[in-house]
């Protein structure tokens, strides 16, 4: 199976970097799932450093293929 690289950004106010990991994982969901897990311990109250408001993950062309913010926390869960 063929793997790619996916790059995710945590991003803090205005877009800016607070956190990056690359991964290389055989789709998109698996890097999804890291992504997300990596935002949601970027958000405990007890890290220092700024403010988590995003995760973002870049594929290896470049190419934004997902983003979450803390505005989409909730959304479509009932």
């Amino acid at each position: 199976m063929l793997r790619e690289t996916y790059h995710i950004e945590i991003v803090g106010p205005e877009d800016a970097p607070v956190q990056r990991a690359s991964v290389r994982t055989a789709g998109l969901d698996a890097a999804r799932e890291r992504a997300l897990r990596l935002f949601r311990r970027a958000r405990v109250p007890q890290r220092s450093g700024p403010a988590a408001e995003a995760v973002r993950i870049v594929d290896g062309a470049g190419t934004e293929v997902f983003r979450w913010s803390v505005w989409d926390e909730g959304a479509g869960r009932g």
